[in-house]
Order: structure tokens, then sequence, then C-alpha cells
């Protein structure tokens, strides 16, 4: 039987999976695909919360919509400044964007 214990666990691996690709990559895309894997694991989290503490509410299910929302902006935004950094650089690996730093 799957308990919500499993739900919880699985979200915790997708987050700490996720924070390793955040942490481990030196590519603008991989890092961002590290940070929707976090905001996923973050929607299983609040699903499962939602089930266990108040299944006649639907406020987990409705916080997750918003996370998915402000993935979705946040996935566009973010390819959009890699694309025009690729553009006017050519490269997209953080390590070589020097001029963003103070």
């Amino acid at each position: 039987m799957i308990t919500p214990l499993h739900f919880v666990g699985v979200s915790v691996l997708l987050f700490g999976v996720g924070l390793l690709v955040v942490l481990t990559r030196r590519n603008a895309i991989g890092i961002l695909m590290g940070i929707e894997l976090m905001l996923n694991a973050v929607n299983v989290a609040l699903v499962t919360f939602d089930r266990v503490y108040g299944p006649e509410r639907l406020d987990g299910q409705l916080f997750s919509l918003f996370v998915i929302t402000v993935a979705a902006a946040e996935a566009v935004v973010g390819l959009a400044l890699i694309l025009a950094i690729y553009r006017s650089r050519g490269t997209v690996a953080v390590d070589d964007l020097h001029e963003l730093r103070g």
C-alpha cells in the first residue's frame, strides 16, 4: 500500500536531485532544469499534505496550481534570458559570464 510518506519521500528525493543539479551544473539550461525539478518536488509535497491534512479543502491543490504557473513563467523568462546571453556571448556556461557580477 502506498502511504503519504512514500509521496513525501519521492518529493524529498526529487528536491535533492534538483538541488544537486543546480549546485553541480555549469550550464545555465541545466541549472534552470534543476530549479524546475525542485518546484515540481514542492508540488508533490503540497498535494500530498493537502490530501492528508485537509481532503475536504483544496488549498494545497490551488497553491500547487499557483506554483505551476510561477514555474512556467520562470521557465519562459529564464529561457529568454539564456537565449539573449547565448546570442550576445555564444555560450551559456555560467563560469564565462563575468560581466553580470557586481
